[in-house]
């Protein structure tokens, strides 16, 4: 904790002082983090931090960065520089398996495995955590959380899913074992318009219910409006803007941002009544 702690009043915290950061508790932390994929800089010495039961959504084009970043986090990817924590643990001092059970992690297409049913699914992490005798109760509860039916939609296989069905079992299997924070990696793109706001709208309410750390990336400035406390734009693996969305459209940081928060802003205007 000292090594998080001094960490983040070297750099003001990507938005937290050093003041602020002994009256909260940070849940995630990326501390001058730096990684390339041969002769690409993914990330430039990138610091952020996510206090504990909040949203933060990281928001770019593609090769931006901020799969890269979220991936960091349970070790998917290991930087060539900077520390990683989750928690007061630095993610390279603990064992890799222990510390993907903490989290809770979604990406685009589910990965559910095909031959286990949605139920089987859901109930993965328990079981590999040795708490058979919660399992039961715990897929039951993190199935309705979603809103999906146990008796209904548990005794289903993937095939036997709809898109929207199968993304709310893999989110119900991340939520499954109580992490300590969740990493959705654009968990919606591959959804149609109406399932993709179904499904937001299950994570929202179990977000809600169980206060849950999460770290969503999105290139979709709106969802994250909509899913995120405070937004964090990144492009070409460096932070342009760290902030609410207020913040992003009221006073942008760099051009870079202006520009995408007038994107969105035209994108969704012929949607507006006048």
């Amino acid at each position: 904790m000292r090594r998080l702690k001094k960490g983040i009043e070297a750099t003001g915290g990507a938005g937290v002082g050093p003041s602020a950061f002994y009256r909260m508790s940070i849940a995630l932390a990326a501390i001058h983090v730096t990684h390339r994929f041969g002769p690409v800089t993914v990330l430039d010495d990138v610091t952020l931090h996510v206090a504990a039961g909040s949203a933060v959504a990281l928001v770019g084009e593609s090769g931006s960065g901020k799969t890269t970043l979220l991936r960091c986090f349970n070790r998917m990817v290991q930087p060539l520089s900077g520390d990683v924590f989750v928690g007061d643990t630095n993610v390279r001092e603990q064992d890799v398996i222990t510390l993907r059970r903490r989290l809770g992690y979604v990406q685009q297409r589910g990965g559910l495995l095909p031959h286990w049913t949605a139920a089987q699914n859901v109930g993965l992490v328990l079981r590999a955590m040795g708490r058979e005798r919660d399992e039961a109760r715990a897929v039951v509860d993190a199935l309705s959380l979603t809103g999906l039916d146990a008796a209904l939609h548990g005794p289903r296989y993937p095939r036997e899913l709809s898109g929207g069905q199968a993304q709310r079992v893999a989110l119900a299997r991340a939520l499954a074992a109580r992490p300590e924070a969740l990493l959705l990696d654009e968990p919606f793109g591959a959804l149609d318009a109406i399932t993709r706001a179904e499904v937001q709208e299950a994570l929202a309410r179990a977000r809600g219910e169980l206060g849950v750390t999460t770290l969503l990336v999105t290139h979709d400035l709106a969802e994250a409006a909509r899913l995120a406390d405070e937004i964090v734009v990144l492009r070409a693996g460096r932070v342009e803007q760290h902030g609410s969305i207020a913040a992003l459209r009221d006073a942008p940081a760099t051009d870079y941002v202006r520009a995408l928060v007038a994107r969105a802003l035209a994108q969704s205007e012929p949607l507006r009544w006048t």
